[in-house]
């Protein structure tokens, strides 16, 4: 049975452990602001230790809000998964609005057995409002190393007018939603086929290496994102995904 061993926090991020009937561990990270905005600074550190089994969600989709001219907010998060451990790195979606100024950085480093299934959603302004994006600053950085070997490295700039950037071809096509998704494990290869039977012509799923899996993904908006999301995450997950995900 994966526990709790330590736990410290501060601020407006707080980290609630549900009550589980599995043996792995759920845990659901809150930002009690409500969101974020210029100025903010959030940090996250976590270790998935030897044997356990984690899976990590948000209890709603993440919002970065309109910013005050000269400040940036930054969101960091440095994860480490033992020897056999498994991480299931799965938070909701992260909601840009107009005139956000936000840098958002991810750090996982993988022991030489540890497995890891992470998914991150972006979503270009609410299409149910309307709004259309023309004055972001958005730095998104992900990296996953093993035993400090680069895994994959991605990253993400956009400025200035995020739907015109988006409107090209060649970046979105218009897309006003995107995810990227990696799985890392022993049984990764297996699931490729069954993944590309699921994704539409807007995403494409290759292997990396025989047990790193990468999904990219464009959607029209946040909903259809994730209506073809969550069958893809039921399957990776082998059907542990957390109740918020559901839709």
């Amino acid at each position: 049975m994966t526990r709790l061993h330590d736990l410290r926090q501060s601020g407006a991020l707080r980290l609630v452990l549900p009550q589980t009937h599995r043996p792995d561990a759920e845990a659901i990270l809150v930002n009690t602001a409500g969101g974020i905005t210029g100025g903010d600074q959030f940090s996250l550190s976590l270790k998935v230790q030897t044997g356990a089994a984690l899976s990590i969600t948000t209890q709603a989709a993440e919002r970065a809000y309109r910013a005050q001219s000269g400040e940036i907010a930054r969101v960091t998060t440095d994860v480490s998964v033992q020897d056999g451990a498994s991480l299931n790195w799965l938070p909701q979606e992260l909601i840009l609005f107009e005139r956000c100024a936000l840098r958002r950085r991810l750090n996982v480093e993988l022991a030489q057995h540890a497995r890891l299934l992470m998914v991150e959603s972006v979503v270009f302004g609410r299409a149910a409002m309307r709004e259309v994006l023309r004055d972001v600053s958005f730095q998104d950085r992900i990296r996953i190393t093993r035993d400090g070997r680069p895994l994959y490295i991605n990253g993400m700039d956009l400025h200035g007018d995020a739907a015109a950037h988006l409107a090209r071809a060649a970046v979105g096509n218009g897309a006003g939603a995107m995810a990227g998704v990696v799985m890392v494990g022993p049984r990764a290869q297996n699931h490729l086929k069954a993944v590309r039977a699921l994704l539409p012509e807007t995403a494409g799923a290759s292997m990396l290496a025989d047990d790193v899996l990468v999904i990219r993904q464009l959607a029209a908006d946040g909903f259809e994102l994730r209506r073809i999301l969550v069958p893809i995450l039921e399957l990776l997950s082998n059907n542990t995904l957390p109740t918020s995900w559901r839709l």
